[in-house]
């Protein structure tokens, strides 16, 4: 079950006969892929929950928040995710996020990266940022955005195929796809805080090469981890892509490259 902890994060409770996290522990905020809610995330927060307070961003536009406006625009989206995270910055923190999540996680950590920096930044199925956006990111019609979304496999193929279910999802996804569509790298100092990167070896959008490209963003370094599958390989590697993050985690604080706290 989900705990709101703001409009805008989620928490969930730990597997049963698994603690939770030690009081004060650091925080990771977690943002989801294109048309994913909060609850996509869910297994890798109950998975970090013994070592992390992990709170996942529940964008409008679905689930609980389906009769809100969802954004179309990735800057304002993540205006709104740091002012939530820079709310809850007492204690030391990182940032995961996962294709779309992935640029928002990025953003997130320019607009903090002044006083309130992460530890550090995780970055899973995404390529660089560029100038203009990348092709696969510019869809046009709901036909595009359905047969992305299939190639994908990061939505059930019978909710595509159901009309009321497909209606019920357009939106989110709509609105993802116009903001993806939309972003382009705008230029800024590089971030100081070290990079991990994550991607699939069968990601069929996603080269590894375009994910190398991340280590010209920051001046701390980047470490690139390559799994076995698809788009959504952290389906089928939980327990390793948790494992990355607490020592991503670990190794940024142990550099000193932002402010201890804590």
């Amino acid at each position: 079950m989900a705990r709101v902890t703001s409009g805008w994060l989620r928490g969930f409770e730990p597997p049963p006969g698994q603690a939770g996290p030690p009081a004060g522990a650091a925080r990771l905020f977690c943002f989801p892929h294109a048309g994913g809610s909060a609850s996509a995330l869910r297994p890798l927060a109950q998975a970090l929950a013994g070592t992390f307070d992990v709170l996942v961003a529940q964008y409008p536009g679905r689930q609980d928040r389906r009769l809100e406006e969802p954004y179309d625009d990735i800057g304002g989206l993540a205006d709104a995710l740091a002012a939530e995270v820079a709310g809850r910055a007492e204690r030391p923190y990182a940032l995961f996020g996962h294709s779309m999540g992935a640029v928002l996680a990025y953003e997130v950590a320019r607009r903090l990266a002044a006083d309130r920096g992460p530890a550090a930044l995780v970055l899973s199925a995404r390529g660089a940022p560029a100038s203009e956006p990348g092709r696969h990111d510019r869809l046009r019609t709901d036909d595009d955005i359905v047969r992305a979304v299939s190639r994908l496999g990061g939505t059930t193929p019978e909710v595509l195929r159901d009309p009321e279910l497909r209606e019920m999802v357009m939106p989110a996804l709509r609105a993802d796809y116009r903001a993806l569509g939309s972003y382009a790298w705008r230029p800024g100092p590089p971030l100081t805080v070290p990079l991990t990167l994550l991607v699939g070896d069968g990601d069929p959008v996603v080269e590894v090469e375009q994910v190398e490209r991340w280590g010209e963003f920051t001046t701390a370094g980047t470490r690139l981890h390559v799994f076995g599958g698809g788009h959504f390989f952290l389906d089928a590697h939980l327990a390793e892509v948790a494992g990355v993050i607490a020592t991503a985690y670990r190794a940024g604080r142990a550099s000193g490259t932002v402010p201890a706290r804590g």
